[in-house]
């Protein structure tokens, strides 16, 4: 499932004047700048939609959403821009985590607060004075995801993991925590193959296709680093009437959900949308108003399966 949300100014209606003199435009609203890696991607949609609705009773605020289509450069451009337009907060979700030193100079030579949301650019390092991140713990879900997987394999069998974009932090550490949790609890399972799909459904399904042929019935079970890749793998299984194969993605969207009630799909990890989008609008608040805050929040994973998903479902 994809979904597209609207780009430019997000206007909303008036309300109390919290902030500092010098922290609102003309107009009287404050601008704050939301660059996303990619639209199309059904789970940072969520998240803006939680970003926006953090700020629905906060009127005194523009919201302005920019589109970076997966390329790192047009992301500092949109950046760039934001700041040439007044922006007095910014939020961003890193196309590249290991390549956002420019976004991060940029915003702090303008004196303004940045909220890193969903990817971790500075993985165990410290954070620059200003620079904010609201995210998750990647590695757990990898962990979470594993430890169900080897339950529900009884320890045995090979698995296949597709995984995310090489140059996002959430990709490699889901990973590593699916490798490390193997290493630590489950030595009969092996790693039959690990593969890009860019975490993309289709993308999913023409791995899963290649896998099925190249190991057969080896093939036990398949962890996406996300659900619309993990949903790809389940439609390659029923097209080859492969019933015995265990799958389980991360996210929790709409799709993921309904793939566990139905029982196509074992598992998936719930990323809080609510708590990252909401955190990020939280943080933006509290650093416009010189609140005390930690610099960085972290959003628990959950793991999903057919025993709690009704809980999860609305």
């Amino acid at each position: 499932m994809k979904r597209t949300i609207g780009v430019g100014a997000l206007a909303l209606l008036a309300a109390a004047g919290l902030f500092a003199a010098g922290g609102k435009q003309a107009g009287g609203k404050v601008l704050v700048g939301y660059v996303c890696t990619n639209f199309n991607d059904t789970f940072q949609g969520y998240i803006m939609d939680e970003f926006k609705g953090y700020f629905a009773d906060k009127p005194d605020f523009t919201l302005d959403f920019q589109d970076a289509q997966e390329d790192v450069v047009k992301q500092q451009d949109h950046v760039n821009n934001l700041i040439s337009k007044g922006a007095k907060a910014l939020v961003v979700v890193p196309v590249n985590t290991s390549a956002m030193a420019p976004i991060t100079k940029a915003a702090q030579d303008a004196k303004i607060p940045l909220v890193y949301v969903n990817r971790n650019p500075f993985g165990a390092g410290a954070l620059p004075a200003n620079v904010f991140y609201v995210g998750s713990q990647e590695a757990i879900a990898g962990e979470l995801q594993m430890t169900a997987m080897g339950k529900a394999l009884n320890g045995q069998g090979g698995v296949c993991i597709l995984m995310g974009k090489l140059d996002n932090e959430g990709a490699i550490q889901r990973t590593q925590g699916n490798e490390d949790t193997i290493k630590k609890s489950f030595p009969g399972i092996t790693v039959l193959a690990k593969e890009t799909g860019n975490w993309q459904r289709d993308q999913g399904m023409s791995l899963t296709e290649n896998w099925i042929t190249t190991y057969g019935e080896s093939l036990k079970g398949i962890l996406g680093n996300n659900d619309e890749m993990a949903l790809g793998a389940i439609e390659a299984l029923k097209a080859a009437g492969r019933t015995d194969v265990v799958v389980m993605g991360v996210d929790r969207i709409p799709d993921a959900i309904t793939a566990v009630q139905s029982g196509a799909m074992a598992a998936t990890v719930l990323q809080d949308a609510a708590g990252q989008g909401r955190g990020a609008g939280d943080a933006v608040y509290k650093a416009l108003q010189n609140q005390s805050q930690p610099s960085i929040t972290w959003v628990p994973f959950v793991l999903i399966d057919k025993g709690n998903v009704a809980q999860y479902s609305k």
